[in-house]
């Protein structure tokens, strides 16, 4: 968005318009499922497990744009960029396809800059990176709570 501005005897010159203030720039979390569905509930449940304090940008990229299984690329960048602050974009993936889509969309440098794939458990790393995002940990301690999913013991 931008705003006209027009000093006396000058031409018009674009500037940014004001920006509210969005609070603390948290690490922002994309998860990219086969299953729109699937993304949606572990977003849905990561954001409720990080709830009481400000929690981080969270995003579901499941499915593909006709609602069926499988991996868009289009609604991985459009993700990532609705959740960039400037303090990193933390990408799970599920499968797959999905993997393989991260990797090459983070290849092509189609992913905002600080983006990363974290290799993690889907939902036990979402749930960890995302209360780790919202304490206002950097992509690091993120990337790090997330992949220490993977030691975490049922039995």
């Amino acid at each position: 968005m931008t705003a006209e501005r027009q000093g006396p005897g000058s031409a018009p010159a674009t500037v940014p318009a004001p920006v509210p203030d969005a609070g603390p720039a948290l690490v922002g979390i994309v998860l990219v499922s086969h299953s729109e569905r699937v993304a949606e509930a572990v977003a849905e449940l990561a954001r409720e497990l990080a709830a009481g304090g400000p929690v981080a940008a969270v995003a579901a990229a499941g499915g593909t744009p006709l609602g069926g299984l499988g991996t868009s690329a289009e609604r991985i960048v459009a993700a990532a960029r609705e959740v960039d602050r400037g303090a990193g974009v933390a990408l799970l993936a599920d499968l797959g396809s999905s993997v393989l889509t991260v990797k090459a969309l983070l290849m092509e440098d189609e992913l905002p800059a600080g983006s990363a794939l974290l290799d993690a458990p889907f939902v036990e790393g979402a749930v960890a990176a995302v209360v780790t995002a919202s304490t206002g940990a950097p992509l690091a301690a993120v990337t790090a709570a997330a992949e220490e999913a993977y030691t975490y013991r049922k039995a």
